[in-house]
């Protein structure tokens, strides 16, 4: 994924650097968008019809290369209507509300319509500190 949120960045160097006291969210949510997140938050989460944020676990970090992904499927089902054209995906620390931590733009938008599914296979989100 392409960039940490302004709220991610702060809390990492607070963590590493001490500069003040910083934990680990509890909780990590995979949330959709059809128009982009910046790295103060905005863009357009998808909402009703269904949506909710989904819950994520992320396997340890590889070493030297700094990448994390995602070690569980998340899917995503419209009901009772249309999303409209999923473009970027952001990693939260609460399952409504929250920080935003991550953020980026998909390979390619798809178009999510009532009654479709949107899956993320394992792996398949890259977090990516270099």
């Amino acid at each position: 994924m392409a960039a940490l949120s302004d709220y991610a960045e702060k809390l990492l160097l607070d963590f590493l650097m001490g500069g003040a006291a910083a934990s680990a969210p509890s909780s990590r949510h995979v949330a959709l968008y059809t128009a982009a997140p910046s790295d103060s938050g905005g863009g357009t989460e998808v909402s009703g019809n269904g949506y909710a944020r989904q819950a994520a676990t992320w396997d340890a970090a590889t070493s030297g290369a700094g990448v994390t992904a995602n070690a569980d499927a998340q899917s995503f089902t419209a009901s009772g209507g249309n999303w409209g054209s999923i473009t970027h995906v952001g990693i939260f620390d609460a399952s409504s509300g929250g920080n935003l931590l991550w953020h980026g733009e998909l390979t390619t938008a798809r178009t999510v319509n009532d009654g479709d599914t949107i899956t993320f296979a394992i792996g398949s989100i890259d977090l990516t500190l270099a």
